[in-house]
């Protein structure tokens, strides 16, 4: 089966400067695909060129055999773009926002009412339906963009950092909707820099550095093919530099350095790398006791996509 969006050495300059390098990148039918990068990667402007906004300099994309460049119009047809930005839209109501984009793609005027209390309900707004859009909140306005980018009901949604600038409960919300559509069949492309989301949600992740792919897979491929030093935190009650000075001197150990969460009384929080095996790891535990500090908390810390992340983008190599 043909990947639903194919990007084949996909280039995009302005003037000097080459913003995209021949990229090419696959998305399958069903993914919830994290496009992930470093400011002035180039993430935005390949989502405008599968968007048809931006036309490449050179190289093609497909979205279900249609052409961004010979056949914009049948890839509009298939996708829901939602932008970095909502946009301004005053004196506008919730209800009235979405009807106006229903009448944009020629949804009959009978059919519109349903629709749109369905996608209002989809992104939990149906109570805000006679609000005003530019009295909304941020997270609002993310939920509303993504029921407009609904209304034609696409194969595919592509999202320019959906996320962005929400709180964290905002956040959680959008992480919701995006599984939610992802379980109703939709295939998912959407840029962030938040790699907790990504790890947490999606199928399979790509890692954009300097206009070209770094390294593409699921976050179990990613973490096979890059593999990092595991990463401990350990919770003291006390002598917190004591065992730093300790666990430096310590087999499999390559740093250790105190942590965030240092203000309350009788806890020291420290943080240590470990490139050993169980048995090693088992070794360290049993010296912090044997040196008569008294541990309450020892665990290992999930980080993986931060630390893939690290070592696969230029200059951040960890």
């Amino acid at each position: 089966m043909s990947p639903l969006v194919e990007i084949r050495d996909l280039s995009k300059s302005y003037g000097e400067l080459a913003a995209v390098k021949q990229l090419n990148l696959s998305v399958e039918q069903g993914d919830l695909f994290g496009f992930i990068g470093p400011n002035g990667a180039g993430k935005t402007s390949t989502i405008r060129m599968l968007a048809t906004l931006l036309r490449p300099t050179s190289g093609d994309a497909w979205v279900a055999g249609h052409s961004v460049r010979q056949d914009p119009r049948g890839v509009r047809r298939l996708i829901g773009y939602m932008p970095d930005f909502f946009g301004v839209y005053d004196d506008m109501k919730v209800w009235e926002y979405l009807d106006f984009f229903a009448a944009c793609y020629k949804i009959p005027m009978s059919g519109r009412p349903r629709l749109i209390g369905d996608l209002l309900e989809l992104v939990e707004l149906d109570h805000r339906r006679e609000d005003d859009v530019d009295k909304l909140s941020r997270g609002m306005k993310q939920r509303l963009s993504l029921a407009r980018t609904l209304v034609h009901d696409p194969q595919v949604l592509i999202l320019d950092e959906p996320a962005s600038g929400l709180d964290p409960r905002a956040r959680v919300e959008i992480r919701a909707l995006l599984v939610e559509l992802s379980r109703m069949g939709k295939t998912i492309f959407f840029s962030t820099q938040i790699l907790s989301d990504v790890a947490e949600i999606c199928t399979r992740i790509g890692i954009l550095e300097a206009g070209q792919i770094v390294t593409t897979g699921s976050l179990e491929e990613l973490r096979s093919h890059h593999p990092s030093q595991r990463r401990f935190e350990v919770i003291l009650m006390e002598r917190g530099e004591e065992a730093i000075q300790h666990l430096r001197t310590l087999k499999g150990v390559t740093e250790a350095q105190l942590t965030a969460g240092n203000h309350v009384p009788g806890r020291v929080h420290l943080e240590f790398r470990f490139a050993g095996d169980d048995r090693e790891l088992s070794d360290v535990l049993a010296s912090l006791h044997q040196q008569g500090l008294r541990v309450l908390r020892f665990h290992e810390t999930s980080r993986d996509l931060e630390d893939v992340f690290l070592r696969v983008t230029k200059g951040l190599v960890t």
